[in-house]
């Protein structure tokens, strides 16, 4: 048996989804013709009171272009240094769209209005101008942690009263929202863009939708052609979005559940040094003497593929494929016969 804690980006599009795309009716996307892509636009448009979608096929893409459309060169973004924008989308921000980033270091990828305001820099003319926040719900090297309603509205007040454009990097948003309760609409009253994606937990094979304003999502259309992101028939993916937007939302929290039920194994065990708070479906951990590199290769060894983190940090993230019997391998392996091995 093949378990894959590696991301929730492994996910296979199940057979009901297949059939689904399978049957899609399809246009030129480019010309705004495809039908099911403009319906998973709208879909997620109303879903979050926001005027207007726009399909594209990453959450790096979406996150690039809200940056492009909200800055202009010799700008500045402001976000955590955790946040995937900056450790993962290979330094897009200043590639794409010639701005300066300025790092905070939040609490497990989350940051404050207070350290919002400190960051903002005084207009001058050898400084970049502070322009755009952006914030990552949930927070991936975070360790899954994520902002409450309340805290995200606190910042979104804070970006309204200093001019500032408040982007939300929402790749895993709904494994979010099964724990809090939160509103999709609540949510997007807070933001002047969000990017959502829907292959991850959710377990489409591909896509993001980027959201906003009719104005914005006008302009993000032209940045995602000249990004090479303009499709053409994309409605037989943008199906998988929709089947997984209507069947797989609710189903994060056994995701969410079985990372937290891991926690708990790992704090008991004496080879593992501590636990980050495990709040939705990414688990990270920290080992005592072992390295991350050494300890993913032992679980190589069980058929058990994981990502170090780290020299001494290692993640696990749950998902719709790891199932019920893989969580009872897991638990066997890191229980009964790893400890030998590492102690």
């Amino acid at each position: 048996m093949d378990i894959n804690l590696i991301s929730d980006t492994v996910t296979k599009p199940s057979a009901e989804m297949r059939q689904a795309m399978a049957n899609a009716a399809v246009g030129d996307d480019v010309f705004g013709e495809d039908p099911t892509v403009n319906k998973l636009q709208e879909r997620l448009a109303e879903m979050f009171g926001m005027e207007a979608g726009l399909f594209c096929p990453s959450g790096t893409m979406t996150n690039q272009i809200a940056i492009k459309v909200h800055t202009s060169p010799l700008d500045e973004l402001i976000c955590d240094y955790t946040s995937h924008v900056y450790q993962y989308e290979t330094a897009g921000y200043a590639f794409n769209s010639n701005i300066g980033i300025n790092l905070l270091h939040g609490d497990y990828g989350k940051i404050t209005s207070e350290d919002i305001v400190k960051a903002i820099k005084p207009r001058y003319d050898w400084l970049p101008i502070s322009k755009l926040v952006v914030v990552e719900n949930s927070t991936n090297k975070g360790g899954g942690n994520y902002y409450t309603l309340a805290e995200l509205q606190a910042l979104s007040e804070t970006c309204k009263k200093h001019q500032l454009k408040y982007h939300l990097d929402g790749a895993r948003l709904f494994n979010v929202l099964v724990e809090t309760g939160d509103s999709t609409q609540a949510i997007g009253g807070a933001f002047d863009s969000i990017s959502i994606c829907l292959s991850k937990g959710l377990g489409a094979p591909v896509g993001s939708v980027l959201l906003g304003t009719q104005e914005f999502i006008t302009q993000a259309r032209r940045f995602r052609k000249v990004m090479g992101g303009g499709m053409r028939q994309a409605g037989i993916i943008a199906a998988g979005c929709l089947y997984a937007l209507e069947h797989n939302i609710s189903r994060l929290k056994v995701d969410n559940d079985r990372a937290k039920e891991i926690g708990t194994w790992l704090e008991n065990l004496p080879y593992v040094a501590g636990v980050n708070p495990v709040k939705t479906n990414i688990l990270i951990f920290t080992l005592k003497e072992a390295l991350a590199s050494d300890f993913v290769a032992l679980l190589a060894e069980h058929k058990i593929v994981a990502s170090a983190f780290g020299e001494r940090q290692v993640r696990f993230v749950t998902h719709m494929d790891f199932t019920e019997t893989m969580m009872v391998r897991l638990k066997e392996v890191l229980e009964q016969e790893l400890p030998s091995r590492l102690t």
